[in-house]
């Protein structure tokens, strides 16, 4: 079947039975789409594609939104899409981003709808953040009159391989500008129906260290005619939490984690080398400026004193997601005014995960905030976290988002005043 095809077609509606109880917050025109939105997601879940290699998915995303009129851009990060409405002669621009990529994760939920590819899954919720977008954009396109322009981003290869940076480099707030960009993120252990916001730094940096210590190797019955990797290793990693707990501001956050060492193969062989690969992270860029230069001073001192040599490969990749304060507000009144105080995640705190969304943040202001996907055990109860073979996004929370993303919508685009800017 072609997948030009109308989305209806493509996707048949679930039946009844199959779908999640209707929330009374969520409007009967949003929730008459779920029967086929549902059964989108559910294609996604079981047709899951790693970064940068979402030709699938990003072909039924540009279907989708050309068939609901929007007109449709295609190749900014490689797979990426972006959806435009434009109506009246506003000069307001709104950006909405959702993330469409899988992860290299066999699945184990035994759900009918299950991957059926071998070693990758959705196990994030991208499948659901692309559906709910996706119902929102329909509902918009059929129903909400604004005044303005609607710039829907589709984006490739949030997993570790920055689709978000690709998108910006390859143009995308040049040839799509934005008043504001905002986007959302399914998370297990919050009620569905909730919205958690957060303003200034709300996700971590996160960089990438790999470090191999060179050494002499030999036979472990003559350790003094060697220069051992090994040992000079295990001092490494020791010193290293040094940089934390005695370098670090304790009122600032830092991570540094050893998540990988790698050397030899039998007990009695010394070997030559040994690497190791770290995850680093932070909220302030000082502070993640300063690990990097502490943890390479503090390798190459340590290796020095054992006698090795160690070779430093520091990755700068991902950082720390920063919400603009202002338009943070903004949305958090959206839900606030929509669902009331109960709508709202109390006293969120910072995550040390990290997100590029913060690429996008650091070239137009705007707000990442996220959605309850459940806190019960079973399955389709949306507790599992995610990254984990047994995750499934919640359905229940795909009508609630997409129906956030209207509200904001009509917020910035018809008829409410926009944040006063410092």
């Amino acid at each position: 079947m072609s997948l030009s095809c109308c989305p209806t077609a493509l996707f048949p509606p679930l039946p009844a039975g199959e779908l999640p109880a209707a929330h009374p917050a969520v409007p009967a025109e949003v929730q008459a789409l779920m029967p086929e939105m549902v059964a989108l997601r559910h294609h996604l879940h079981a047709h899951p594609e790693l970064a940068f290699q979402e030709e699938s998915t990003s072909q039924i995303v540009a279907d989708c939104l050309a068939q609901w009129g929007y007109e449709v851009h295609r190749g900014l990060g490689g797979t990426g899409v972006v959806g435009r409405l434009v109506r009246g002669r506003g000069a307001r621009r709104l950006g909405l981003r959702a993330d469409m990529d899988a992860l290299p994760i066999t699945e184990a939920t035994g759900l009918p709808y299950a991957s059926r590819h071998a070693g990758r899954m959705h196990a994030c919720g991208h499948d659901g953040h692309t559906a709910i977008l996706l119902s929102a954009a329909r509902h918009i396109a059929e129903s909400v009159a604004f005044d303005g322009t609607l710039q829907l981003i589709f984006q490739p290869a949030e997993e570790g391989l920055g689709g978000g940076r690709r998108m910006v480099e390859d143009g995308l707030f040049r040839l799509f500008p934005c008043d504001a960009v905002f986007a959302l993120h399914n998370m297990p252990g919050h009620p569905v129906g909730t919205f958690g916001f957060r303003e200034g730094s709300f996700l971590a940096s996160s960089d990438t260290v790999v470090i191999d210590v060179v050494g002499r190797g030999g036979h472990g019955s003559t350790p003094h005619l060697t220069c051992d990797p090994v040992v000079a290793a295990a001092h490494i990693i020791v010193a290293l939490q040094t940089i934390v707990s005695r370098q670090t501001d304790p009122r600032d956050m830092a991570v540094i984690s050893v998540g990988a060492i790698h050397a030899g193969e039998a007990p009695n062989v010394i070997p030559d080398r040994v690497q190791m690969k770290l995850t680093v992270r932070a909220y302030r860029p000082e502070v993640r400026a300063a690990l990097r230069e502490r943890i390479t001073t503090l390798v190459q001192a340590q290796a020095h004193t054992l006698g090795v040599r160690a070779d430093v490969d520091y990755h700068w990749r991902y950082p720390a997601l920063v919400n603009d304060g202002p338009w943070t507000a903004y949305a958090r009144d959206v839900a606030r005014d929509w669902l009331g105080e109960a709508g709202l995640m109390p006293g969120l705190q910072p995550l040390t995960g990290s997100e590029d969304f913060s690429f996008m943040l650091e070239a137009c202001p705007g707000s990442y905030l996220i959605v309850g996907n459940g806190t019960g055990d079973g399955q389709g109860e949306g507790g599992c976290s995610v990254h984990n073979p047994g995750y499934d996004f919640n359905d229940a929370a795909l009508p609630l988002a997409a129906t956030y993303w209207v509200k904001l919508v009509q917020r910035f685009l018809v008829d409410a005043p926009l944040p006063a800017r410092a």
